[in-house]
């Protein structure tokens, strides 16, 4: 484009022209997973492939009703995970599209305003306070020009630039904070350096979550052993000459029971509802296992700017020669004030603290507006907090009439002053680099009044100066002189002090880190900002950090050396993109489950690298929400704290009702084998497990799953990433009960089998669901007694118990169930009998609870859990 060109933009045949090569000013997007695809995905479970098959194998022999009942089991299991998958899917979709991105281009020698996606290389891009800039660009013309670059950075300063240095680039995804550029598109999409970044993430394979790795392993355990028993059982029944299709039957019925079918349903039952929980508290996940995950977490890596921050540039404290002054407050919302000695102070009330706000005030561009109660600011940020600082302190606001000069900021100068008339009174307002507002002062401002500058003021000022840089606040100095000849002149000047600006931490984050340190987790920063900053908002949050390192650093460390670091309380700053990735890495090669936080498009990667990605849903790009699997909706660090109780609640909840679901099933398979092994008749039927197994143990289990946070919950280290759902005394206790129970229905089956088969059999029957129905409050906690938790904590549980108690009563008297599972009613002391047994089941597990408790690891330190 010749210079005709740059004065007139594109024609609309260049544009086609470009489009062609180029294509449109948009992301190359990962292919949305079709609803037929997201739907397959659920029959991925192998437990889910194993009720397939014995469906199949069911109704290859005739048995209709099991073959079906099975069938609605895996479609019920399919039905609930597609339905949150999908939900997520959309809804993200749904945040996307909040967003239409536009541009304002010079094209045909007129400035339009266009869908960002349309814009070409060579377009000439308008940009102004509060524009996203839509593509990398090279700057043509700037005055006072500067940009937000945190969402590539992290660092949460703006950054000057220029049209004739170094600094003329600007990319897509940043935005303008103050002054007006033209700018010529260098590159759109994917060839721009946020499509690098997002090209990076999609370099990440696709994660398996901790819980499903390990309900494939004990699937996977389950079937080989369910098809070994089965077979040998069918096998030696057949060898020693019993009916080819009973032991095939048997065989089936077996396999049945030992594999909990209810298993994959309350499992996704579970999630669901506890991702449905965490959506009201603003936590939306991307997949069910996604919370479960993040309860597993050992390490929380976290950006600074935007989630541990809130991105809004804030003044914290105000010095002046013979003055010290704190600031309250945070953010743009002006609800603060300032104090000196502890007692409120206006800018009428002290002549330096007046005078030092209007200079804030008035040499500036920024400005807030207030909607409702939101207040808005409109500008760069150090200039917003100087404005917020000025309504803080009462200041009379500016009126653009009496601005009758202004001398910009600029990279050489670091200073801006502008000429204001106040009345009769013109004055040269100057604000900038402490030291370059300094070199043109030659008098300093005090309650007393004005004095010349002495040696011992300028070293008073520079210790000042450096001793609030050294906290992590960005230091701005002021100064004024009179103006008679309406001059902008900045020499012999009046110092009047300083302002030290930061960008606070939430309000409420310190407390989850606490929380989070007390649940044994550590928390790792790892920014893009300076190391000074970081270690500053560290020490505000009482995050200990005993060393830092900067990228730079970084790269010089071997992997060794970095596992190494990796074992203290580090931070680490100055990062890069590829870097938060290697951090993330080398903490998985520790074993550690690691939780990754960010907003930005340089947090993406790493993102998706760590075990669980967590995005800002409100303030995040669309390449950070992709990225994750926890989206915050409310974009609060607290959100992830309390979405790890949830998913410590969930694999708690997990343990129990699968843990219920073995030891119910070992029953049965106890009862089954020995009586084949004895030579008597079958003491349940296909059908009579099937309905055991399913209905039954099923809606228990799920009520089992609604259980509520224990109240240490949140005391205990995070589990290991090897902790079995099982594990030694899961499978002692499985077995324990299941032999009793599986002794307990065998010896009543044989016990009135004088009285019928028939009898014999339903009694067993009745007396295992009774058994298996009393056996849940065992395992409503793992190591406290149900007294402790509360008998009616878990009125889901109860409703369950009195339903499913319900069912087996009718179908013990109800007639087509009779029909159906081969029943016949019983009598009153058949009932008596399955109630002496059942007693021990309830009594004994809390008798052994309250006489052995567990002792838990509560005593937590951060890097021993870690």
């Amino acid at each position: 484009m010749g210079d005709e060109g740059l004065q007139t933009g594109l024609t609309e045949v260049e544009v086609r022209a470009a489009r062609q090569i180029h294509g449109w000013n948009e992301l190359p997007t990962v292919k949305q997973t079709s609803p037929l695809r997201v739907l397959l995905r659920q029959f991925s479970s192998f437990l889910v492939l194993i009720l397939i098959v014995a469906a199949a194998v069911a109704l290859a022999l005739g048995e209709r009703v099991d073959a079906l009942t099975i069938g609605l089991v895996v479609i019920l299991n399919a039905g609930l995970g597609f339905v949150q998958e999908w939900k997520a899917e959309t809804a993200l979709n749904a945040l996307r599209d909040m967003l239409s991105p536009q541009a304002m281009v010079l094209r045909d020698g007129r400035e339009r305003v266009i869908a960002a996606r349309d814009i070409v290389p060579g377009d000439i891009l308008i940009l102004t306070p509060g524009t996203k800039i839509a593509a990398d660009a090279k700057l043509l013309r700037a005055a006072d020009f500067s940009v937000d670059e945190s969402v590539l950075t992290g660092e949460s300063v703006p950054v000057a630039k220029g049209d004739a240095d170094e600094s003329n680039a600007v990319f897509a995804g940043t935005s303008v904070t103050a002054g007006r550029a033209e700018a010529q598109a260098t590159a759109t999409g994917g060839a721009t350096e946020f499509g690098k970044i997002a090209h990076l993430t999609g370099s990440v394979g696709t994660k398996t979550t901790n819980l499903q790795v390990k309900l494939g392993h004990l699937a996977r355990q389950l079937g080989i052993a369910a098809l070994l028993v089965a077979a040998g059982v069918s096998g030696l029944g057949i060898w020693l000459g019993r009916d080819l299709t009973e032991m095939v039957m048997t065989g089936l019925s077996l396999s049945v029971a030992m594999v909990p079918e209810g298993l994959p349903a309350v499992v996704t039952i579970t999630l669901a509802l506890g991702a449905t929980a965490m959506v009201r508290q603003n936590a939306l996940a991307r997949r069910l296992q996604a919370v479960e995950t993040l309860g597993a977490a050992s390490v929380i890596c976290t950006d600074k700017t935007g989630t541990l921050t809130e991105n809004k540039m804030t003044a914290t404290q105000i010095w002046t020669l013979d003055r010290d002054y704190n600031v309250t407050g945070t953010g743009y919302d002006p609800v603060g004030h300032i104090e000196w000695n502890g007692a409120r102070i206006r800018a009428a009330d002290d002549s330096v603290l007046g005078a030092l706000l209007k200079t804030g005030l008035y040499c500036s561009h920024a400005h807030l507006n207030c909607e409702g109660d939101d207040w808005q600011m409109v500008g760069a940020p150090t200039e917003g907090a100087l404005v917020t600082l000025g309504y803080k302190g009462w200041c009379d606001l500016p009126h653009e009439r009496n601005l009758l000069a202004e001398l910009p900021f600029s990279s050489a100068r670091k200073r801006m002053s502008v000429l204001y008339q106040s009345g009769t009174r013109v004055e040269v307002l100057t604000k900038g680099a402490p030291e370059r507002v300094l070199e043109v002062c030659t008098h300093v401002m005090t309650q007393s009044g004005a004095s010349p500058l002495t040696e011992e003021d300028r070293t008073s000022i520079e210790q000042a100066y450096s001793q609030m840089a050294e906290k992590g606040l960005r230091v701005m100095g002021f100064a004024q002189r009179s103006a008679p000849d309406h001059q902008i002149v900045e020499d012999g000047m009046m110092f009047l002090g300083l302002v030290g600006l930061i960008d606070p931490p939430r309000e409420e984050v310190r407390g989850a880190i606490a929380m989070a340190k007390s649940a044994g987790i550590r928390v790792v920063m790892i920014t893009g900002d300076s190391p000074i900053t970081a270690k500053a908002i560290a020490g505000q949050l009482s995050l200990d950090i005993k060393k830092h390192l900067t990228g730079d650093a970084l790269d010089e460390l071997d992997d060794n050396r970095l596992s190494d670091v990796l074992r203290g309380d580090v931070l680490f700053a100055r990062t890069r993109p590829e870097q938060k990735m290697r951090i993330v890495s080398a903490l998985q090669a520790q074993g550690q489950i690691v939780a990754m936080t960010g907003d930005g498009v340089n947090d993406a990667p790493a993102l998706k690298q760590a075990d669980i990605g967590v995005s800002m849903g409100i303030r995040g790009t669309d390449v950070a929400r992709d990225a994750s699997d926890l989206v915050l909706l409310d974009d609060n660090f607290a959100t992830i704290v309390r979405a790890i109780g949830e998913g410590r609640r969930q694999f708690a909840n997990v343990q129990k009702f699968v843990r219920y679901l073995l030891s119910s099933n070992a029953g049965e398979v106890i009862a089954l084998v020995i009586n084949i092994a004895i030579g008597g008749p079958l003491v349940f039927l296909a059908t009579q497990i099937l309905w055991m197994n399913l209905v039954t143990d099923g809606v228990t289990a799920v009520a089992l799953g609604l259980e509520k946070s224990e109240p240490d919950q949140m005391q205990q280290r995070p589990r290991q990433k090897n902790t079995p759902i099982l594990g030694a005394r899961g499978i002692v206790t499985i077995v324990l009960l299941g032999t009793y129970t599986g002794l307990s229905s065998l010896w009543i089956f044989f016990h009135l089998m004088d009285l019928g088969v028939d009898l014999a059999r339903t009694t067993a029957f009745t007396a295992m669901i009774v058994f298996e129905k009393v056996s849940v409050f065992a395992f409503r906690s793992l190591h406290l007694t149900t007294s402790r938790i509360g008998w009616f904590s878990n009125p889901f549980l109860l409703a369950a118990l009195a339903i499913t108690l319900g069912a087996q009563v009718l179908a013990v008297y109800w007639p087509p169930l009779q029909v159906l599972l081969h029943t016949v009613p019983i009598g009153v002391d058949e009932w008596v009998l399955i109630g002496a047994f059942a007693l021990p089941i309830i009594f004994v597990p809390e008798m052994l609870k309250a006489i052995r408790p567990v002792v838990l690891p509560c005593k937590v330190v951060g890097r021993e859990a870690a």
